[in-house]
């Protein structure tokens, strides 16, 4: 069993600096001590797949990126780990727990996915090791991930066993909110116009140093036709990531952030 603190200093030693997530009881001692680091940035997630959008967004700001998750919700997590970032080479680290590992007595639903972790992590070409549970394994899991990370860009997963961490206890600093945004109802009025004339609309009013992230679909094919800038990303696949990755850019740029959705895909 070891520290959540002693994993976190290890792990911000080898650049990991951005956490996002969904909780487990598991994962609580090591989501309690990020949270009450103060220098490091932690964002709750609605879902395993935003997490993983929302890395992606910090990662393309420069972050090193932790997803943590239930292996009950790593099923959640498949569209955007197979078709965001495998094939923009965006890693992130996954730390997912073993609900029901063979032999734990665990809740039913746990069973299944619990019997199949590594396989879906092996389907999915993600390597894994166990996540450390002695100090002395800590930085060689870590080493272990960040060579594949920063190598070939791919993700690696460390799988966190029931006990591995000693428990936590919850210390939140206090933070400056950050402050409101603006909303404006566009629904009512005249005539709806096409995604094509939206785009060009927004391309007018954006200022040039803004990053945009379109939607998979015909949204990014038409702005890539209109304006192709090195600012812009086009999602593909990893319907429903959009604000996910919109937001975890936002989070560590200063610069204007646009992200073009569309209604089914805000939704998700």
């Amino acid at each position: 069993m070891i520290q959540a603190a002693d994993f976190l200093s290890e792990a911000r030693r080898r650049g990991f600096n951005f956490f996002t997530g969904v909780p487990c009881s598991f994962l609580t001692p090591l989501i309690n001590t990020v949270i009450g680091d103060a220098n490091t940035p932690y964002v709750g997630a609605a879902s395993e797949g935003e997490a993983v959008g929302i890395a992606a967004g910090a990662w393309l700001a420069g972050r090193q990126t932790v997803v943590m998750c239930q292996n009950s919700g790593l099923g959640n997590a498949v569209n955007p780990l197979t078709s965001l970032n495998r094939p923009f080479l965006i890693p992130t680290l996954l730390v997912t727990t073993w609900r029901g590992q063979p032999g734990l007595k665990d809740a039913p639903q746990h069973e299944m996915m619990g019997e199949i972790t590594a396989a879906l992590l092996d389907v999915m070409k993600i390597a894994h090791r166990p996540f450390p549970d002695a100090n002395c394994a800590i930085g060689p899991a870590l080493d272990a991930a960040a060579g594949v990370m920063n190598a070939d860009g791919l993700s690696y997963a460390l799988v966190m066993a029931k006990g591995s961490v000693a428990g936590e206890a919850l210390i939140e600093p206090e933070r400056t909110p950050p402050p409101a945004g603006d909303f404006s109802d566009l629904s009512e009025g005249n005539s709806r116009p096409g995604r094509l004339e939206i785009l060009e609309n927004v391309l007018q009013s954006v200022p040039p140093e803004a990053a945009i992230i379109a939607t998979t679909g015909k949204c990014g094919r038409e702005l890539f036709t209109l304006d192709d800038r090195p600012q812009n990303f086009y999602q593909i696949g990893s319907m429903g990531c959009a604000g996910g990755m919109g937001l975890g850019i936002a989070l560590n740029v200063s610069s204007p952030v646009v992200v073009l959705d569309g209604d089914g895909a805000a939704l998700m």
